[in-house]
């Protein structure tokens, strides 16, 4: 366990996105494949696929070098801009926009959402729809009141976050006022879908440790209310497979949607 809270600057000098992905998302071995995965995934489906949420434009924050939570998103937004502090998680993030031999492979799971969809041969077609959807992709930073100063981004339609607040954040009080200057990136009526683990003090990506929020979730729902939102969906659920425990060590997972109010 951590003996702190792991600063920003560790991440920007030490957190190695490729590590990143083959521990957590790769075929059959990622420690988030099945269990984190579906239940995100199917969270997001029933949100944007089958709830409405829905518009014009969704911004996620802390996207990493992640793709997979905005393969339901690109099917209901026109654009999409993604986010992240990190260089080199950005850089990632454009081996796989641009096709690049060397991105990691996202088919296991593409072809899981496409399954969802009831278009279990789509996988292609699914993947060329994110890139063209995407139209930028930026430095930011959750803890600012403006993530991405000096760029202003007009009010969006919907804000998504997933595995980012619980390693931006040290504590529950830093949560809810980084909720807070999201409600200032949304439209009146505009949603902010937020993901992650719950019960977790440490992650590691490669030999390195990271700490991360212990979130609970009667603490996320006050958040969430404290903060402005109106929770439409929360869903929580505990982690079964406990035999990476020592790689991670949450104990659950949880999906809130909210909106903000007119």
């Amino acid at each position: 366990m951590p003996n702190s809270f792991t600063p920003q600057h560790a991440y920007t000098e030490e957190f190695i996105p490729r590590d990143y992905l083959q521990t957590s998302y790769a075929a059959e071995k990622g420690i988030l494949i099945g269990e984190y995965t579906d239940f995100v995934l199917e969270n997001l489906h029933e949100t944007f696929i089958k709830g409405g949420v829905r518009g014009d434009t969704l911004l996620d924050i802390g996207t990493g070098a992640s793709i997979y939570h905005l393969l339901s998103a690109c099917e209901v937004f026109d654009k999409i801009i993604v986010s992240d502090l990190n260089d080199k998680n950005r850089a990632e993030f454009q081996k796989w926009l641009k096709k690049d031999s060397d991105s990691f492979d996202w088919t296991h799971i593409i072809k899981f959402v496409c399954e969802l969809e009831g278009n279990r041969q789509n996988s292609e077609k699914k993947a060329e729809k994110l890139r063209n959807k995407v139209k930028e992709v930026l430095k930011c930073d959750a803890l600012k009141p403006n993530p991405f100063d000096p760029v202003v981004i007009p009010p969006v339609d919907c804000l998504l976050s997933c595995l980012c607040l619980e390693v931006a954040c040290k504590d529950m009080k830093s949560y809810c006022e980084v909720l807070k200057n999201f409600k200032g990136l949304i439209k009146p009526g505009g949603h902010v879908v937020i993901m992650g683990t719950l019960n977790a003090s440490f992650y590691h990506v490669g030999k390195k440790q990271f700490s991360a929020l212990t979130a609970k979730t009667e603490t996320l729902e006050t958040a969430f209310q404290e903060a402005g939102f109106q929770i439409e969906k929360a869903a929580f659920a505990p982690r079964v497979n406990k035999s990476w425990i020592n790689v991670a060590d949450f104990g659950g997972k949880y999906f809130i949607c909210a909106r903000k109010p007119k």
